[in-house]
């Protein structure tokens, strides 16, 4: 009986233990619990630490750091539990990787997660690279200026212009893509020192190289040229002097003189955008055709011809004067002469008044006899802004060859200039009769409509006279829109005016007749 109940205890039993057993198995196999820190960003050279820590297991703990391939770096151990494993590296350019711990304690492992190690390189050498080389562009195109590093890894850019770092958004035609600058329909505003600095940053600690500058030179396309010439008086003889020019552009610039189509001289000029050519001139012979070329490395350009005869001043000369008012006023306020001449290339032009030489210029020494005037149009124009008794008389120009002040003067005739008393021209007589006729039509023809409309009894408007045997006549009439024709007869019966007698009208209107207002037996008195 004993023996069969401790064999019935032993059957239960056994799976119980059994199953402790596998417990406790089971959990003496389980994995450490494996923690791994460490930076995933580093200097080339600088010196760096992992930190490797395991839990859920009694000391001690044996520790290994091993990076990818099962390569092993390094191992500690912990004899007292909590206390983590240190591993210092030096980084090198080899270092950059995965890392892992391997941690082991009470016969269970336990491995960590990895840790990728990228080794960042600062930049050197750093330096501007333009396309176009040398940096030298024309307006409208386009440059690209480039970031270039020796050496260098995770590098960001950043680029200034005259000494101020450049935005994305510093204007619509600068674009920065990586160690690019692009620079898009350049100006002459583009045009400065450029240079760039390439820069990497671990954690707080920020490491750059800086390029030198670059001057960006931007050349603006030269304008079609410009031609003029004068002349100069040297003892009995005369020389000429062409000037070539051209109002924008980039120097230098090549100008060539061409007369008839031949090259007569060339020059380069270097920091302006003007040149002068000597040549032969003759007052009266026509020298020939000139023309002005401009060269330069991306143009070429020839002016409009002009012809090289120097015509000497003749011919009548004359004084053509105009009054200016004020709106306000009937009087003449100021007076503008000019002095017309009928020929002459390089005149000059002088003014009398009262057979008095005017001042063409300010800073003479005597005393003006006209203070209120003004000359324009190389003294052609004479404005007197003021016009009073003081500027009134008479006023006449003289003209001479500007290249020969010994020469012969030709004078106009005397042009008499007062004050006068603005008068209207017929046009606007006839204009301002026209409108008061005008307005005087309108008054009475709204008189008489409301004349019409406003008399009950009706009107005649027009006596037609069909038949006089001096006893009848026909009347024409209106009454309320009815239209009729009524025989009059003369009455002479009166001592007065003679007195017409309507009698039964003959109606025009058709059955319109209306018996309110019954015409056939009305008879009324007309005195004419």
């Amino acid at each position: 009986m004993h023996s069969t109940a401790m064999k019935n205890l032993h059957s239960y039993l056994l799976p119980i233990l059994a199953l402790a057993s596998l417990v406790v198995k089971i959990r003496g196999s389980a994995s450490l619990h494996t923690v791994l820190t460490g930076p995933e960003l580093a200097y080339l050279g600088s010196r760096v630490t992992f930190r490797c820590l395991a839990s859920d297991s009694p000391p001690p703990f044996t520790y290994e750091l091993m990076r990818d391939g099962g390569v092993l770096i390094s191992t500690g151990r912990d004899d007292y539990g909590d206390v983590p494993a240190f591993f210092p590296l030096k980084v090198n350019a080899a270092s950059e990787g995965s890392y892992h711990c391997k941690a082991a304690a009470g016969g269970r492992t336990g491995v960590s997660k990895s840790i990728h190690l990228s080794v960042v390189t600062p930049a050197s050498n750093t330096r501007v690279i333009s396309e176009p080389f040398p940096p030298v562009a024309y307006e409208g195109s386009h440059v690209v200026l480039s970031c270039n590093v020796t050496r260098g890894s995770h590098l960001q850019y950043s680029w200034f212009f005259n000494r101020k770092e450049l935005t994305h958004s510093a204007s619509p035609f600068t674009h920065i893509t990586g160690n690019e600058l692009m620079l898009e329909n350049v100006t002459p505003e583009h045009a400065g020192n450029y240079y760039c600095m390439a820069w990497s940053q671990v954690h707080d600690i920020r490491r750059f190289s800086s390029s030198l500058e670059v001057l960006l030179t931007v050349k603006v396309y030269v304008s079609k040229p410009r031609i003029s010439f004068s002349i100069f008086k040297e003892g009995d003889s005369y020389r000429g002097n062409v000037t070539c020019w051209s109002t924008r552009g980039s120097p230098p610039v090549n100008f060539s003189l061409l007369l008839d189509d031949r090259e007569e001289g060339s020059v380069t000029a270097t920091e302006t955008l003007i040149a002068w050519f000597p040549v032969a001139l003759v007052p009266g012979t026509d020298m020939g055709v000139a023309r002005c070329q401009v060269k330069t490395d991306v143009q070429e350009l020839m002016s409009e011809p002009v012809t090289l005869e120097v015509v000497p001043v003749g011919g009548e000369v004359r004084v053509e004067v105009e009054y200016l008012y004020r709106f306000d006023s009937q009087l003449a306020a100021a007076a503008a002469l000019d002095c017309v001449i009928s020929r002459g290339t390089f005149p000059h032009i002088s003014w009398l008044f009262n057979d008095t030489v005017l001042p063409s210029h300010e800073g003479t020494q005597t005393q003006p006899i006209l203070s209120n005037y003004v000359l324009a149009s190389k003294s052609q124009t004479l404005v007197l802004v003021k016009l009073g008794p003081e500027e009134s008389g008479y006023y006449r120009c003289r003209v001479q060859n500007s290249y020969d002040e010994s020469g012969p003067w030709v004078e106009s005739a005397a042009v008499l200039v007062r004050v006068s008393e603005v008068f209207m021209t017929t046009l606007e007589v006839i204009t301002i009769a026209f409108c008061c006729f005008l307005l005087l039509t309108l008054i009475v023809g709204a008189a008489f409509t409301y004349k019409i409309f406003d008399n009950e009894q009706g009107v005649c408007l027009r006596v037609r006279e069909k038949s006089i045997n001096y006893k009848y006549i026909y009347v024409e009439c209106s009454y309320l829109h009815i239209s009729f024709t009524a025989q009059a007869h003369i009455s002479t019966s009166h001592a007065g005016p003679d007195v017409l007698t309507m009698s039964a009208p003959t109606s025009q209107s058709g059955d319109r007749q209306d018996d309110s207002h019954d015409v056939q037996n009305q008879a009324r008195e007309i005195t004419v």
